[in-house]
Formats: structure tokens, C-alpha cells, sequence
């Protein structure tokens, strides 16, 4: 397989194709619409009510963190995950405006 070329494309279809990728895992969806639901919660809540392994979870997490849709805050011994919202406005404002082009 060769190599993506990524330097090829524009920085705004990097973006675009990142977070379709961190979107693409029906795991990261179910754990952004529980972080949705709760505004903020840690691994184990996860594993709890997605019934997934807690290193599977911490995987999705580290994916959805790596594109900054979620962010963790360090409390105490756990980390407390939710939604970054600077990065959400971005991500949805791009993809409104790349789906809105077909007419």
C-alpha cells in the first residue's frame, strides 16, 4: 500500500479527513454521545455502560483526545473526560460547510 501524501492536500481536507476518521468507529460515536449525555465522565463509567473492555475504551479515547474532540482533566486519581468545545465548533462548522457545497 502506498504512502497517503498527506503534504498533497490542504490543511482544512486534513482536518476534515481526521475527524471523519475519529468518527468513523461506531465505539467513538456511542462514547462521544455518553460524554454528550453526561458532560463529563472517566473510563470506567465507559466501561460500565458500553460494556467494552477498559483498554479498548482507553484507545477510543486516546483517538478521540489525539484529534481534539474530548479533552481529560486530571481529578484526583481518575481522569473526567468531556467534550472540547472549541474544538467541536470547528470540526462542525467545517463539515457544515464541506457537506453544504452539494446542491
Amino acid at each position: 500500500m502506498g504512502v497517503s501524501k498527506i503534504e498533497n492536500f490542504s490543511t482544512k481536507q486534513n482536518m476534515i479527513a481526521t475527524y471523519s476518521k475519529a468518527l468513523s468507529h461506531p465505539a467513538r460515536v456511542a462514547i462521544l454521545e455518553e460524554i454528550m449525555k453526561k458532560k463529563k465522565v472517566t473510563c470506567g463509567h465507559l466501561c460500565q455502560n458500553l460494556s467494552l473492555a477498559q483498554s479498548t475504551i482507553s484507545q477510543h479515547l486516546t483517538e478521540l483526545k489525539n484529534t481534539g474532540l474530548i479533552m481529560g482533566d486530571v481529578i484526583g486519581s481518575k481522569v473526567e473526560y468531556s467534550i472540547n468545545q472549541k474544538h467541536w465548533s470547528k470540526q462542525k462548522n467545517m463539515v457544515e460547510v464541506f457537506f453544504s457545497r452539494v446542491r
